[in-house]
C-alpha cells in the first residue's frame, strides 16, 4: 500500500496521474490478471478509493480493450437493460451509476426498468468508460495472457503470453468464465453451422429469413437471443431442456446481505458451502419481463418452443437435424447455443501448476480457499467464480465484484492500522 487508505468522489473528477513507466523497469505494486468487470472494478477501489497510485498498479488481459469480453457477450444477447439493480456498477460510491446518469444531457426515459432501477445497458457501459478514463485504467492495460505465475522472494512474477515479465508485491486474480464453454456433447462436431453465442469469435448467420435457426438453452441469454432473431425476421426454434424458469435475480436477494450470507458464513466445511452455493443459484432462468415477452412471442407462433432434450444432431450439406425426445425432428439451417459456461474452475493450466507448484489450498471442487480478506496467500488475493467458497453464490456477477472491493479495500485499511501502530 502505497498511500493512507481514503474515499474520495473519485468517479466524476479525473485525477492527476504520473507518468506510466515501463513494466520492466519497476516491482508493481498491485498486478490485476483480468480486465473484465471484477478486474476493472477492483482497479477502480484501489485507485480511486484506497489511494493506490495508478502508476503502481497494471491490468494484464488479452483483450484489444478492457472490458471487451462483456461487451462482446452483453452486444450479442441484444441485452437492453441489467438484471442487476442501480446499486450494482463498478464505481466506489454505491450512488455512482445514479449521479452520472443525472449528469448526462437531455436525459431520456428508459435509463433504468421497473423493477429496482436496472441500469440500461448503454448507460452502464458509459458508466464504465467514464470510470477508465478517470482512472487512467487504459494506460495501465498490459495486452496479454498469465502462462505463469510464481513466487520470488516476497514478489509475485508473472510471465505473460506476449513475452513479458511482471513483478509485483500484489496480484489479483480476477479469472472469469467466459473461456469455459458449454458445448452439450452432441453439438461437439467441426461445422460452422452450429454455434456457440459466447465464442469469441461468433457472429451471427447471415442466411435469409425464411431459413429456420434453432436457439438451444432455456435461460436469460437464449430468450434473448431468440427475440433478437425474430425482430430481425427469422423462424426460430427454442429448444429448452426445462420450463420457463421465472426468477428477478440469479440468486434469491437474500444471498445479498445477512439473510442468507449469515449461515453460508458460519459453515466451516467448504463441501458444504459449495452445496449452499449449488442450490442458491437460479441457473436457467429469466426474469419476469424477459419471460411475460418470451411467452407472448410463442403464443403469438412467431417463436416455436419445444421443451425438450435434444437427442442426436445429424448434418447434410442441406439441413441440420435435430432429434429432440417425443420423436419429434427439427429441420434447420443454424444452430446457435445459449448453454453458457461450464463450473469448472478458471485459469486453465496456469493456475493448475502455480497451485501445484506453491501448494495453494483448495477445496475438493478445486477452488480455492481463502481467507475473509479474499487472501489465497499473502501475496496473491482473488475474486469472482475463484473467491465463491468465501463470497457465496454471488461471486460471480457485479455485486460479488463489488463485495471483493470491500474485502479488500477493508483488508488494506486493516493494514494501515496494523503499520501504525507497530511503525
Amino acid at each position: 500500500m502505497n498511500r493512507t487508505t481514503r474515499v474520495h468522489g473519485g468517479d466524476s473528477t479525473a485525477p492527476t496521474h504520473a507518468p506510466i513507466p515501463s513494466t520492466n523497469s519497476v516491482t508493481l505494486s498491485w498486478l490485476i490478471i483480468g480486465g473484465g468487470i471484477h478486474g476493472v472494478h477492483l482497479a477502480t477501489r484501489l485507485i480511486g478509493e484506497a489511494g493506490v497510485p495508478v502508476e503502481c498498479v497494471r491490468i494484464l488481459d488479452p483483450g484489444e480493450r478492457l472490458l471487451v469480453r462483456w461487451r462482446a457477450c452483453t452486444t450479442v444477447t441484444g441485452m437492453k437493460h441489467l438484471r442487476s439493480p442501480s446499486v450494482h456498477h463498478l464505481g466506489v460510491e454505491t450512488s455512482s451509476l445514479s449521479r452520472f446518469s443525472g449528469q448526462r444531457r437531455n436525459r431520456k426515459p428508459g435509463l433504468f426498468a421497473y423493477p429496482y432501477d436496472r441500469p440500461a445497458l448503454a448507460l452502464f457501459d458509459a458508466h464504465c468508460d467514464r470510470l477508465i478514463a478517470d482512472h487512467a485504467l487504459d494506460s495501465i492495460h498490459v495486452r496479454g495472457r498469465a502462462i505463469e505465475c510464481r513466487f520470488d522472494s516476497d514478489t509475485v512474477v508473472t510471465k505473460t503470453s506476449t513475452g513479458q515479465t511482471l513483478r509485483a508485491k500484489k496480484v489479483v486474480l480476477a479469472l472469469g468464465a467466459t473461456d469455459q464453454l458449454e458445448w452439450p456433447s452432441w453439438a461437439r462436431i467441426d461445422d460452422p453451422r452450429v454455434a456457440h453465442i459466447f465464442d469469441a469469435g461468433f457472429a451471427y448467420p447471415s442466411v435469409p429469413t425464411d431459413k429456420p435457426i434453432a436457439v438451444v438453452g432455456g435461460g436469460i441469454s437464449a430468450a434473448q437471443v431468440a427475440l433478437r432473431l425474430h425482430a430481425d425476421g427469422h423462424k426460430v426454434h427454442l429448444v429448452s431442456r426445462h420450463e420457463l424458469r421465472e426468477h428477478q435475480f440469479d440468486s434469491a436477494p437474500g444471498w445479498q446481505g445477512p439473510k442468507f450470507m449469515a449461515r453460508f458464513n458460519r459453515e466451516t466445511s467448504v463441501k458444504q458451502r459449495r452445496q449452499l452455493i449449488a442450490t442458491a443459484r437460479n441457473k436457467g432462468s429469466l426474469p419476469p419481463d424477459v419471460r411475460a415477452t418470451l411467452r407472448r412471442e410463442i403464443k403469438a407462433g412467431n417463436i416455436v418452443w419445444h421443451n425438450a432434450e435434444v437427442n442426436a444432431l445429424d448434418v447434410d450439406d442441406r439441413k441440420l437435424t435435430l432429434s429432440i425426445s417425443g420423436n419429434e425432428q427439427l429441420n434447420v439451417d443454424r444452430i446457435l447455443l445459449a448453454t453458457g459456461f461450464t463450473s469448472q474452475r478458471p485459469g486453465g493450466a496456469m493456475l493448475d501448476a502455480f497451485i501445484q507448484s506453491e501448494s495453494l489450498p483448495c477445496a475438493p471442487c478445486g477452488y480455492p480457499i481463502v481467507d475473509t480478506a479474499l487472501r489465497w496467500h499473502p501475496n496473491v488475493y482473488v475474486t469472482g467464480p475463484l473467491a465463491e467458497l468465501e463470497l457465496g453464490p454471488v461471486a460471480r456477477n457485479i455485486a460479488g465484484a463489488r463485495r471483493a472491493g470491500d474485502r479488500l479495500v477493508a483488508s488494506l485499511r486493516d493494514q494501515v492500522v496494523h503499520d501504525e501502530h507497530h511503525g
